[in-house]
């Protein structure tokens, strides 16, 4: 059983990643407004966070909001909140929570179909889960103690109905199969990969 740290945890996808691998693993639960509170994009809040729960044996990000606007309309502090949010976010709990994973650990961060195929309105979206991928992909050759990185991509959630107009002819993936992206992440060997579900 391995303990894991799930940030997130309170969106749809996190709440089923929190379901799923709860089945076998200890799961630590954070979010902005529950469980062990931390906001990833402050990195006093994430470092804070990691000394309240201590050692864990993996992170697992299911967070990371990004702005959808025509590209007219997307002005520079739009590209900012996405780069702040979604990529630094998640570049903090890997370099404020290196030091509290444990040998061999893992951490598995969160991107989208965006990065490879786009949508009007994505192009901040494309943006940030691009870089998302390139860090992970990076990172995972330069972690120490066998730590291993990956990242999730998925594409629309069949349960988000809201968004299906905004990615025509998409396939609409349920996000049980996100969450067994993340199990496989969290409990295989591979690192430096992308998921794409």
């Amino acid at each position: 059983m391995k303990k894991v740290l799930v940030v997130g945890a309170t969106g749809l996808i996190g709440r089923t990643v929190v379901d799923t691998l709860a089945q076998e693993h200890e799961v630590v639960r954070s979010s902005r407004n529950d469980g062990e509170r931390a906001d990833m994009s402050d990195p006093a809040s994430v470092r804070a966070l990691f000394e309240h729960v201590g050692p864990v044996d993996a992170v697992v990000s299911c967070a990371g909001a990004v702005p959808f606007k025509p590209l007219a309309e997307l002005a520079a502090a739009d590209y900012e909140a996405a780069v702040q949010e979604k990529v630094l976010g998640q570049v903090n709990l890997v370099t404020e929570g290196l030091a509290h994973v444990r040998d061999g650990g893992s951490f598995t961060l969160i991107s989208g179909v965006l990065s490879r195929e786009p949508i009007a309105t994505g192009a901040a979206a494309s943006l940030a889960n691009g870089a998302v991928e390139s860090f992970v992909m990076a990172a995972a050759t330069e972690l120490p103690r066998g730590i291993r990185i990956n990242v999730v991509s998925p594409s629309v959630l069949a349960e988000a109905e809201a968004y299906h107009p905004f990615f025509p002819g998409y396939p609409q993936v349920p996000a049980a199969e996100v969450a067994r992206a993340y199990v496989r992440s969290v409990a295989g060997v591979e690192t430096g990969k992308t998921f794409n579900v």
